[in-house]
């Protein structure tokens, strides 16, 4: 895939650079049962990209419940830092990463507080790669909204139709392209298709290789 028209890459973190959404599900549901909730697995894994805040407050509209969405959030934050194994890194999209880092300038914008991405990162031998961070902490308004992509982009110093998103979510798909930047999916660790900010939609087959 050929990345030569963008000046910068911007990376989701979870599930897109770190296979991390087992770790945060798995905090989920220990959550869920200190606080007897119902389960559902692939419920939370189709919130993928949601801030932790966020979740609760889906959580309660989903169960029609009243829970302090914070203590909720702070609990599930403490069983992720807690656990001892919270992801390895995506190979491919980690060695496009390493290869592209002296060639184009990079972020991280993720839905993880600041708190939770940043150790994350440095465990992972990220955090010293990237140009620029930006986690929940630094926007007010999250994924779908584009404001995670546009402060990475701030923080670049660069346009954003000069930066391409890498995603895995559909949430952070419409989120790059209300950015006005091109989005690479990431299917089960691999690049997926190219979306447009345009609209169009290319296969990674239909495009040229990268070398180097």
């Amino acid at each position: 895939m050929d990345f030569s028209a963008y000046k910068g890459l911007i990376f989701d973190m979870d599930g897109t650079l770190i296979d991390s959404m087992p770790a945060h599900v798995y905090a989920w549901k220990q959550t869920c049962e200190l606080f007897e909730i119902p389960f559902d697995e692939a419920w939370f894994y189709s919130l993928g990209g949601l801030p932790t805040l966020k979740t609760a407050q889906a959580i309660n509209r989903r169960y029609a419940q009243n829970f302090d969405i914070h203590r909720l959030a702070d609990t599930k934050g403490e069983f992720f830092a807690a656990l001892p194994n919270r992801g390895e890194v995506i190979p491919e999209t980690f060695q496009l990463l390493k290869r592209l880092q002296t060639e184009k300038k990079i972020a991280v914008g993720t839905g993880s507080r600041h708190k939770y991405a940043a150790p994350l990162l440095e465990e992972t031998a990220i955090l010293p790669l990237l140009d620029a961070l930006v986690t929940a902490d630094d926007v007010d308004n999250h994924k779908p909204h584009p404001d995670t992509f546009l402060r990475a982009a701030e923080r670049l110093g660069l346009d954003p139709q000069d930066c391409v998103v890498f995603e895995d979510t559909d949430l952070g798909k419409r989120a790059a392209l209300a950015a006005g930047m091109d989005c690479v999916m990431i299917v089960e660790g691999a690049l997926g298709e190219l979306c447009r900010a345009d609209g169009r939609v290319h296969s990674v087959s239909g495009l040229p290789e990268i070398m180097g």
